[in-house]
């Protein structure tokens, strides 16, 4: 190999690290039956094909296709199909970035499977550093990645393309190893729609225009592209050329929102299943703002019929609330009354989801007074009085049982108590159905994986 590219000096890039077919290998992890057999992943309600293994897709299934037009050829094929296991997903992403993590200067974690981690050192360090990252992966949480590691995320994006569509490349693809020739020839192969950056109607009009490859649109003047197209293009075209114009961020900002939300797996149209619907769908997005130290200000409930009804209807409403709080007590009292106050009873609702925003840090955790409960004067948006869990109570016994939630929680997991409903261990009947769900293995103390000498 020649080239500019292989000088032996220290460079910092950046990698991208990406899971391979994530939910597949995570459900690879625990079930090593799995390994060399098509897998897909379903989602909600076990509907759609949202993940599959490198052997479904050699059968020609695709993401989108609906399991019960593939479940009668499953026998045939071998095909396994898994239920969407949010639980297990989410635990081994944050293993998987916590390992990444040990490896770089600094971390942005881009998505559930994906990362860009800051890199330095000599094109040969580099090169090894990306294949030591990828067998610390495998070997500290069992899922398999790729490595692309470029001077800017453009170029990272597509190095970790080649590192997948290169069988001899092990996984691992640095620009500082290949020679600029080779580099280039790649790119000449390489579709322009395929690009990160480059979307639908972008990549068609590149075409109608003649850039039909990665080549062609790094080759293209980038003052052209900005006035034809957009800047996003323009940076695009400018990454391609190695002019880092996407500045990684150490640490990204904090969230907008939290939400839960999830399908039913049967309509939901009584009062008293809507009340236990809001009831664990708060508990849960309140654990999740409690665990990022997160206290909310504002509270949105809503609710969805199909739109394939006859009168499709989503009420919604949202509650400022009177002080930031990630209380579950108080957020589960306001989420179903707010929701109470909107939807008609005897509809067939067939999905509704809780949404906490207005974010800011919890500075003070364990020494802050609980919210009044019972003085809930905040006028239009006010929940009315007696609506919702907990009524009745004193504000002091309140704030003991939010104490022993987080207690308990803390100590056997979220799903050891609750409030009415999320207080019970087997699953509502309206609950989203997940009939191939395998085992939350990390989550779950009843369902840990048992080894055997």
């Amino acid at each position: 190999m020649d080239g500019s590219l292989l000088d032996q000096t220290q460079h910092e890039r950046l990698a991208l690290v990406d899971v391979n077919n994530f939910y597949v290998s995570c459900e690879r992890v625990f079930d090593p039956s799995l390994r060399g057999r098509p897998v897909v992943v379903l989602s909600n309600n076990d509907g759609c094909v949202v993940s599959r293994s490198q052997e479904a897709k050699d059968l020609g299934i695709k993401t989108g296709q609906p399991w019960f037009k593939l479940e009668p050829f499953a026998p045939r094929w071998g095909l396994v199909a898994r239920s969407s296991n949010y639980e297990l997903y989410g635990d081994l992403s944050s293993r998987v970035m916590e390992v990444l993590g040990r490896h770089g200067l600094w971390q942005e974690v881009y998505s559930i499977d994906e990362s860009f981690v800051g890199v330095a050192g000599t094109p040969d360090e580099l090169l090894q550093l990306a294949r030591r990252i990828r067998q610390d992966v495998l070997r500290y949480v069992g899922v398999p990645v790729c490595v692309g590691v470029a001077p800017t995320k453009t170029q990272a994006k597509l190095a970790n393309h080649i590192a997948k569509a290169r069988a001899e490349l092990e996984g691992v693809c640095s620009f500082d190893s290949l020679a600029e020739a080779d580099l280039w020839r790649l790119q000449e192969r390489l579709p322009v729609t395929g690009l990160w950056g480059v979307g639908r109607k972008s990549g068609e009009k590149l075409v109608a225009e003649g850039i039909e490859t990665i080549a062609d649109l790094r080759r293209a003047d980038a003052a052209k592209v900005r006035k034809r197209h957009s800047v996003v293009l323009e940076r695009t075209v400018r990454e391609l050329n190695g002019v880092n114009c996407l500045p990684p961020t150490a640490e990204k900002a904090d969230r907008a929102q939290v939400m839960y939300s999830r399908s039913f797996s049967s309509p939901v149209s009584t009062l008293a299943e809507l009340d236990e619907v809001m009831n664990l769908y708060t508990q849960r997005a309140a654990a999740r703002l409690s665990a990022q130290g997160m206290l909310a200000k504002v509270l949105t409930v809503s609710a969805g019929t199909s739109r394939f009804s006859g009168e499709a209807s989503f009420p919604s409403r949202s509650v400022a609330l009177p002080e930031p709080t990630a209380d579950p007590v108080l957020l589960t009292r306001y989420a179903v009354s707010a929701l109470r106050s909107v939807v008609v009873p005897g509809t067939p609702y067939v999905r509704a989801g809780v949404m906490l925003s207005g974010l800011g840090r919890d500075l003070d955790h364990g020494g802050r007074e609980q919210l009044e409960l019972f003085s809930l004067d905040g006028g239009e948006d006010a929940v009315p009085d007696g609506a919702g869990p907990g009524s009745g109570a004193a504000p002091a016994r309140a704030a003991d049982l939010s104490g022993l939630l987080a207690s308990v929680k803390g100590r056997f997991g979220h799903a050891a108590i609750g409030l009415g409903r999320g207080g019970f261990a087997e699953e509502p009947e309206w609950s989203m159905k997940r009939e191939f769900r395998s085992k939350r293995f990390t989550t779950e103390w009843d369902e840990l994986p048992i080894a055997k000498a």
